[in-house]
């Protein structure tokens, strides 16, 4: 399991850091590769078959959202969320099964945005001024999070922090977590030359060690929260893992679950604290 862990990430990692090095469209072609993996996922762990057009609506639906930063014309969302709208609720119409309509179209909604808008929000911070480092910051606190939620709550792990939504998940594990996305927080700011040095550092894109600690600290938080709230679905869908793509983490879903609140988090503190 964990040699499965490492060769995924030692594979995945360099391919997220030259797409993020090299922006668009690389990136936002990534994003949204992993946008519709985890729709998929997320529709498959519901019960909707690929038979269902609404299925195929809700996929195109949250690649639509995850793009939604490259559209020219700030009327372009109001109008593709509309239209989904319309023609998802028309495709209720000859479904068989009234019983189970509107509960595939509340899954079709909840997947294009749980997985598409938010995940949209990274890139909305690689187009930020800087972005490309604060994507590596973000993304690489959030994996320095998991990693020590993961080992000490393995070797430490007493008391559950929920549960009633995860049996795995301990206080100590995210103690454990929280502490050591601080840390890479800071360490990461500092290789990436973010962290202000001195007084005379008057650079508007360096900030106090304190200023990073929170960042660590944010991404903690949201990480964590999104790691729950994707078990949370997994046991009420019954399942185990969202998908086998990845081999050590599970699906796509499994991988990216901390990463999903963490950009809209880290969008909004450094769009509307930090900047």
């Amino acid at each position: 399991m964990l040699k499965d862990r490492v060769i995924t990430g030692a594979i995945g990692i360099p391919v997220i850091v030259l797409a993020v090095w090299f922006g668009d469209p690389w990136f936002s072609i990534f994003v949204a590769l992993a946008a519709l993996a985890g729709t998929y996922e997320f529709y498959r762990m519901a019960g909707l078959q690929r038979a269902e057009p609404l299925m195929y609506l809700g996929l195109l639906w949250s690649l639509a959202l995850v793009l939604s930063c490259h559209y020219l014309r700030c009327d372009v969302l109001p109008l593709v969320v509309g239209v989904a709208m319309l023609v998802s609720l028309i495709c209720l119409l000859p479904r068989p099964s009234r019983e189970t309509a509107f509960r595939s179209w509340a899954w079709t909604i909840a997947g294009a945005f749980y997985v598409g808008w938010m995940l949209s929000y990274w890139l909305n911070l690689r187009g930020l001024a800087d972005g490309r480092n604060w994507v590596y910051l973000a993304m690489f606190t959030t994996f320095a999070n998991d990693t020590g939620a993961y080992f000490v709550g393995r070797a430490m792990g007493r008391r559950k922090l929920a549960p009633a939504i995860s049996a795995a998940k301990t206080w100590e594990g995210a103690i454990g977590g929280l502490v050591s996305a601080v840390v890479a927080a800071v360490v990461i700011a500092t290789i990436l030359g973010r962290v202000n040095q001195g007084f005379s550092d008057t650079s508007p894109c360096t900030f106090q060690y304190w200023e990073i600690m929170v960042v660590g600290l944010v991404v903690s938080i949201f990480a964590q929260l999104g790691d729950l709230v994707e078990s949370l679905l997994k046991r009420n869908m019954g399942v185990k893992e969202s998908g086998k793509l990845l081999p050590g983490h599970g699906g796509v879903l499994d991988r990216f679950d901390s990463l999903i609140f963490v950009g809209a988090a880290v969008y909004y503190y450094v769009t509307w604290v930090l900047l």
